[in-house]
């Protein structure tokens, strides 16, 4: 699945509503008001704003050969971290790392929540690596991580 920095992936844009997003996905496999879990390969889970437009589109890792996250030629989900930034920045796109990641003045951040290892990608890695994986891809204008 391909992302658009700053507005989203093909079904789903940043400032859609609701109503509009659930008629061409369906309705959510969990719903929690303002942000929902989507039945999607890659899984989406949308941000609502309070006028129940999109805010924030998230993009989980497939993983085991599943459709994964994609921006300008490269994978995003299921990679290595530094290798995922590392090509980025050779593609001239420069990201600040934040607590659980890097966000890219684009309009999109990689992160990882550490709920993989590194012996998922790496069948050589010991048990001391502490590589993390991109478990997943938010897209949203920069301005909702800048002003955050």
């Amino acid at each position: 699945m391909e992302i658009f920095p700053g507005t989203g992936v093909h079904l789903v844009q940043v400032g859609d509503r609701r109503t509009e997003v659930e008629s061409r996905i369906g309705g959510p496999v969990h719903d929690r008001s303002s942000k929902n879990v989507y039945d999607t390969a890659p899984m989406l889970i949308i941000h609502y704003a309070q006028d129940d437009r999109v805010e924030l589109v998230e993009i989980g890792y497939s993983g085991s050969g599943g459709e994964e996250v994609f921006f300008d030629g490269v994978q995003l989900t299921y990679r290595f971290m530094d290798e995922v930034v590392s090509d980025l920045a050779a593609k001239g796109h420069a990201g600040t790392p934040s607590d659980i990641g890097v966000t890219f003045q684009a309009g999109f951040s990689v992160w990882s929540m550490g709920s993989l290892w590194a012996g998922d990608l790496d069948p050589e890695a010991d048990e001391d690596d502490e590589r993390s994986i991109v478990e997943g891809v938010s897209v949203a204008p920069y301005s909702y991580w800048d002003e955050g």
